[in-house]
Order: structure tokens, then C-alpha cells, then sequence
């Protein structure tokens, strides 16, 4: 990596269980010295990403709330979004589920709530896996070749034990089926009596940016009822992005909508991953 991606990667240190960081715990993740350590904590430190703390701990800074601030309030794939999410949800009383990935990870990054008696694990800013649920099977199933390939490379026991294929044929066969579905059913595969109802969400050039989902209780949706939603999803999920196309066409920035590549991890021994080309 780079020298800014090793000082970036600190921020990977926090996680759910994890309250704060020491000056040890970057030695360790990225095998440097002390004195490297300590440069790069100051680096962090004087951005407002990260603050000392007692002990010698560090914590993650006000910046990262004024960044989210920013976020929720220009982001445009939540922009896109946002009307939608409440009028469909409005009109036919469901949970609406906004999500984004980067790297090999699928994130919430927004929710219009309409039925309190369900509650998601998937809340705002939780990263999960790429390869369970509603939330990350659309944008797994339109992401590009190469990308797959990589993340079969990466990730191939994660793959086989969501039941997306033993070998990569598998796995390219299951994705171009739930590519031409359109949509995603998922039936407790992240939070048990919960199902997922989910589509892909694009950018202007046809790129996969996220998915939108229903979260419905599976006792109370019967078949008429996940017939509706299977449809209106996907109207949803279209109508999301066409509103990207206006907000490109009216000059809104296209930063923050566009993903990241998948987080390129240590390849198994003797395995290259694989460039960009055809399936």
C-alpha cells in the first residue's frame, strides 16, 4: 500500500468492538516502527479524524461528525433517494432500506422506517458482508467480472457457504440469474423472520451504486403481498436512478456515488488476482 492507504487503514482498527485505538495496535496492523506509528497518529490527529484520549488512546475525532453531516446532507445517491423512500413507504406502510458498499462490505446509509414493531441488525452505518441478504445480492449480481473474480479469489468459502456457487461457473451462473431477475428475495439470511426484497440502484453510466430494499416480517407477508413489493421495489429502485441522471444533468458533483473497488486482501499462495477483462 502507499504511505497514505497504510495511514488510512487505521481507521480500519475501529470496528463495533472496539473503543479505541493505541499507538501498539498500528504497530501491529501495519508492522512498523514506533516512530512511523506515532507520525501517522499525528497526522490523523491534526485532520480531526482521530483524538488522544487518556491512557495513551486514541478515539475517532469531530471531524468524521462534520463529514457525516456533509454526507447526509449532499450525498446524492441519499438525495436520490430520499423522496422516494418516504412516498413508497408512505403509501404502502413498509420499512425501506437504503444501502451502498465499498470494498467487499455493503453499508445502510439511510432508512425510512414506517413499522417499529420490526428492527433490522442493518442499521445506519453497520458494515456486513457482500454475500447475505436483500441488501447485497443486487449490487453483488451487477458488479463487473473482474470484480467477481476477485472477490471468488478472495473470498470463496464466504461464497459457498451463502450457497452462491462452489467454483466460480457456479457462483457467475447464480449472479447473472439474480441479474435478470431484478430483484432479490432474501428470507432470514441476516436477521431471523425478516425478509428482504431488494434492487439494484445505477449510476447515469449504468455502474451499480447500491440497492433499495423492503424489510418486511416474513409471518406478515403473505404471496399477494411480496408479489406487490417484488414490483414496487423495482419501479422504486428505477426511479432512484433516474433521479441521479437529474442530478448529473442539473451539475450536482457525482463524488460520493460512485463505489470503491473491492478491498484487495492477501490472495491465497500461488493465485493472481485477476485484471480487468471479459467473464
Amino acid at each position: 500500500m502507499s504511505t497514505p492507504d497504510r495511514m488510512l487503514s487505521i481507521l480500519d482498527l475501529f470496528r463495533d468492538d472496539t473503543t479505541a485505538a493505541f499507538q501498539e495496535d498500528v504497530m501491529a496492523h501495519l508492522d512498523c516502527s514506533r516512530a512511523t506509528a506515532y507520525r501517522y497518529l499525528k497526522s490523523l490527529t491534526e485532520s480531526g479524524l482521530l483524538a488522544p484520549t487518556a491512557g495513551g488512546a486514541y478515539v475517532l475525532g469531530s471531524r468524521i461528525i462534520e463529514l457525516d453531516r456533509h454526507l447526509r446532507q449532499h450525498d446524492p445517491l441519499m438525495r436520490a433517494a430520499r423522496e422516494v423512500m418516504r412516498a413508497t413507504g408512505d403509501e404502502l406502510n413498509a420499512n425501506l432500506m437504503l444501502c451502498s458498499y465499498y470494498g467487499d462490505k455493503v453499508m445502510c446509509v439511510d432508512r425510512y422506517w414506517t413499522d417499529h414493531s420490526i428492527e433490522s441488525s442493518y442499521a445506519r452505518g453497520r458494515p456486513f458482508p457482500m454475500f447475505r441478504g436483500a441488501t447485497a445480492k443486487p449490487i453483488l449480481a451487477n458488479l463487473p467480472p473482474y470484480q467477481l473474480r476477485n472477490l471468488m479469489l478472495w473470498h470463496a468459502s464466504e461464497i459457498r457457504e451463502a450457497g452462491l456457487g462452489e467454483d466460480w461457473d457456479a457462483f457467475r451462473a447464480n449472479l447473472k440469474q439474480l441479474r435478470a431477475a431484478g430483484v432479490c428475495v432474501s428470507h432470514g439470511e441476516v436477521d431471523p423472520g425478516l425478509m428482504g426484497i431488494g434492487s439494484a440502484i445505477f449510476t447515469p453510466d449504468q455502474k451499480v451504486v447500491g440497492s433499495l430494499v423492503f424489510i418486511a416480517a416474513q409471518a406478515r407477508t403473505p404471496p399477494a403481498r411480496l408479489a406487490l413489493l417484488r414490483e414496487r421495489i423495482q419501479a422504486a429502485a428505477a426511479q432512484v436512478t433516474q433521479n441521479l441522471q437529474g442530478l448529473q444533468d442539473n451539475g450536482a458533483a457525482a463524488i460520493g456515488i460512485m463505489p470503491s473497488r473491492p478491498r484487495r486482501q492477501k490472495a491465497p499462495a500461488g493465485t493472481t488476482p485477476a485484471r480487468r477483462g471479459k467473464a
